[in-house]
């Protein structure tokens, strides 16, 4: 491959505009209208799904909630260009690609509720356990493709981390393993302009985020990252040319953070309340309704039926988390190692201790 062909545009792929309006592309082509209603129906789920986790939160049901609203055309693009024998391995912020790759909405908020890191079986969902630390699962990514490639089996890893994460000694970690050792894996980078409170210009000096991808050995690519279509587009080549022995790519999605961080957020001390607004024109849901609806794609019975679906998954969520937990003090200890150790024993006798004492003693105060 050319050092050229590995550069990114200067400008992100876009096969629809803002205005809903279809945008002619030489290299990549608009998906059909069949795809583009699928990916629409996962975009009204997806800001269901955001909207009812952040109640959930003000209710206390959910501890905290990284919500991704605005970033809904991401999350579904890179649920969507998987097929059945490839990996996901998500961050904190993707629990609506977690939920349209099959995974129940109650199972994907676990570790948000604050109780079991992963609440799903990733084996049978292909979907690794949402990471909280940045940029950690691209090396396992990394570390689960390259064994995949070992057995000859036909699978891609798509890695999804935010910009934040490639700040990170492990980002660049990743990539050069990936590039060296030729991996069958997709970095799928969301930026949406923000690691919390810090703006990108204050990460990078670079063009963009994709321009890393030459430093590497792999190519890079920019994505209208509210453009569902184009992130279809571009995800879905990276994703084929992985699987037919081309090697990894990076992949940077242009978006935006329309909310805080999480709850626990203040984001108007670092950003201003116009510049969000910009973004609203830009909506990823608002645009591919407006081509759809033009195209004839999408009437109003598809409407209700999309938006019954959403509130079907949204009453869901909000019965698992209604439930409270029934917890076990010794699971702390029962899944740390295969055989727990004598260490390990010893501990969970002195918590078993301390609760049995617990308990006599407000058993006394009756």
């Amino acid at each position: 491959m050319q050092h050229t062909d590995m550069l990114p545009r200067d400008t992100a792929v876009q096969l629809i505009d803002q205005n809903g309006a279809p945008v002619a592309d030489e290299q990549y082509a608009l998906p059909e209208a069949d795809v583009l209603l699928q990916a629409y129906r996962g975009l009204v789920e997806g800001r269901r799904i955001n909207d009812q986790a952040g109640a959930l939160v003000r209710q206390g049901r959910l501890a905290v909630y990284p919500s991704s609203h605005g970033q809904e055309a991401c999350q579904v693009g890179a649920s969507m260009v998987l097929g059945d024998a490839d990996w996901l391995f998500p961050t904190y912020r993707d629990s609506v690609a977690v939920i349209a790759r099959g995974v129940e909405p109650a199972d994907a908020l676990v570790l948000l509720k604050g109780d079991w890191h992963s609440g799903y079986d990733v084996r049978a969902h292909r979907v690794a356990p949402q990471t909280t630390p940045l940029a950690t699962q691209l090396l396992h990514a990394v570390g689960f493709a390259q064994a995949a490639k070992h057995r000859g089996e036909d699978t891609v890893v798509l890695a999804l981390c935010g910009d934040g994460a490639t700040s990170e000694g492990d980002f660049h970690e990743a990539m050069n393993f990936a590039a060296v050792f030729h991996v069958p894996v997709v970095f799928f980078v969301q930026n949406n302009e923000f690691a919390i409170s810090v703006p990108l210009s204050r990460q990078t000096a670079a063009p963009s985020l994709a321009h890393k991808a030459i430093g590497y050995g792999m190519p890079g690519q920019r994505v209208d990252g509210n453009d569902v279509a184009a992130v279809l587009a571009v995800l879905g080549e990276a994703i084929s040319r992985a699987r037919d022995g081309g090697g990894p790519s990076l992949i940077e999605a242009h978006t935006y953070r329309m909310q805080a961080h999480t709850n626990a957020d203040d984001d108007t001390r670092y950003r201003e309340r116009a510049e969000v607004q910009e973004w609203v024109a830009r909506d990823p849901l608002q645009r591919l309704r407006t081509h759809l609806t033009a195209t004839g794609a999408l009437d109003a019975e598809a409407e209700e039926r999309f938006a019954a679906g959403a509130e079907e998954i949204a009453a869901a969520m909000r019965a698992a988390l209604n439930t409270d937990a029934d917890l076990d003090p010794e699971d702390l200890f029962r899944f740390v190692t295969e055989t727990r150790s004598s260490q390990l024993e010893e501990q969970w006798q002195l918590l078993r201790d301390e609760i049995e004492r617990s308990q006599l003693e407000t058993e006394g105060h009756r």
